[in-house]
Parts: structure tokens; sequence; C-alpha cells
């Protein structure tokens, strides 16, 4: 009998100990503790700069293994000339190039340096790899991922400035009238943040769903580059990627989430999804 009761012992003290392993090990894969919203320096929204060009941060995103990133647009480490922006034909910096987050960036400086990362996913470098033949993937296909650097992860927080959100992704696009929503940080208006949040309608689809043109008020310009579109449910719809000339003067391009994220993943950012925001979507402008 003693000998049994050791064995019981001995087991129950295994499952307990299997069983405080698998504890550890989903606490290891859960989501990070995000900074307050009203005190966080890296969030969408925040400017991002890349060997000296600025861009817009648009989502935060995690993966399986814990690791926290922050979305721009692949063009933001592009080398060419601005009217360069077909991906599979356009010149990136090399995956490992230094991104600083930065507070108050304006035409005269650069603001403070208020975090960094490294870049580890250009769908531009991706789709160059993978020889990509489609026209539209080519032409719309503008993401890219910084990792945040482990330092600086306790500094992040998913929430969209003054609209809150993303409440998930948008998957099935845009029609014509449909409210848009985003927020952009471009260094050329000198800080002036009642310029960032902007609102908008939609003008319908382009590049079988690739794409979005939208009109905002104000319109999105340099160095609001990658900023986050969400549709009217607060659901990620895409990322600011170019400012349109025709048809539509004054209308911006925006690059479809869903289909970039969808392409990240089989490109080797595999796990990678979006971190909702820990603030409620608030469309009130």
């Amino acid at each position: 009998m003693r000998h049994t009761r050791n064995f019981i012992a001995i087991v129950a003290a295994a499952i307990i100990a299997v069983a405080g392993l698998v504890s550890y090990s989903g606490a290891a894969q859960a989501a990070p503790t995000w900074a307050p919203a009203d005190s966080a320096q890296i969030h969408p929204g925040t400017m991002m700069y890349t060997n000296g060009a600025q861009c817009t941060a648009n989502f935060v995103f995690t993966d399986g293994s814990g690791n926290v990133f922050v979305g721009y647009a692949a063009h933001c480490a592009g080398t060419g000339t601005a009217t360069e922006t077909d991906g599979c034909d356009s010149g990136s910096l090399p995956l490992g190039t230094r991104v600083d987050f930065v507070e108050g960036g304006s035409p005269v400086g650069e603001g403070e340096r208020v975090g960094g990362g490294t870049l580890v996913y250009s769908s531009w470098l991706a789709m160059q790899a993978n020889n990509e033949s489609n026209a539209n993937t080519c032409a719309y296909n503008d993401f890219a991922v910084v990792k945040v650097n482990a330092a600086d992860v306790s500094k992040v927080n998913p929430s969209i400035p003054f609209w809150g959100g993303p409440t998930g992704i948008d998957t099935n696009g845009t029609a014509a009238g449909d409210d848009v929503y985003s927020f952009g940080n471009s260094s050329l208006r000198a800080g002036i943040e009642a310029l960032s949040p902007k609102r908008g309608k939609s003008i319908g689809d382009a590049g079988a769903g690739w794409s979005h043109d939208v009109y905002t008020v104000t319109p999105g310009i340099p160095g609001d580059s990658g900023s986050a579109f969400v549709d009217d449910r607060g659901r990620a719809l895409g990322t600011l990627s170019t400012v349109q000339l025709a048809p539509f003067a004054g209308s911006n391009g925006v690059s479809d989430l869903a289909k970039e994220l969808a392409y990240a993943n089989a490109n080797g950012m595999s796990g990678l999804s979006l971190a909702q925001g820990t603030e409620p979507f608030s469309p009130i402008l």
C-alpha cells in the first residue's frame, strides 16, 4: 500500500509539473502587456525614420513567439525616386536595416528618438525573391515590418490615436462612398496634431482588390506614407501607399492589408497577426 501511495504521489507530482510547464509555455506565447494608450511612445501614427526618410507607422503586429512589430510601407525603405512604386523592380534597403521611432519631427529637425527596431520584412524584397509576375501584386503590395527592439516593447500600444481601434481586419474591401479613417503624421505638418486625424470616403477598389482609392480631408502627403486606414467599423483596411495624380487627383491609394498580411505570412513572416487596439473605435470628428 505504501508503494502504491508513493507511486500515486509521484504520478500526481509529475502531472502537476507538466501542467506547470504547459501553463508557463502558454504564458510565453501570450500577448504582450501593452503600455497605456495615453502614454505609449510607439503606436500607430508614430513617425518612423529609415536612413533619413520619414514615414508613419500603421499597425502593431505580434507573432507566436511573443515578438512585437510595427508596420509601415515598403517604399519607406526604398532606394530609388518617389516615382518608383512597382515593388517588383524598385530598389530597397536590405533586411536588418535600422529604423528609429521618433516624436516631434519637423522640417527643421528629426525630433526625439523614442525607440528603435530592425527591418525584418519587405514586400518588395519578398516579391523580387519570388520573381512575382502578377501586375496588381507588384504595383500595390507595399508593406514592410519592423521588429521592435526588446528594450522598447514596453513603450508600445496598438491603438490608433484619436480614433481608437483597430478592431480586426477588413477582408471584403470597400465600395464607393464607404467611410474611411486614418491618422497621418508627416513631419511636413510641423507638429500640428489637428491635421493628423483624417476622415474620408472610398472611391472604390482597384487592382483586383489590392488597392483602394480614397479621398480624405486633409489628403495624405509625403511623410504620411504607410499610415493606417480603417473602415467604418474600425477594422484595418490598409496602408497609405501613393498620392494619386490621375484619374482621381488629390486622392490616395491605400494598399489592402488583408492581402499584404497574407503575402507576408507566406513569405517568411508566418504567424504574424494584427494586434487589436486597447481603446474602442470612436468615429467622431
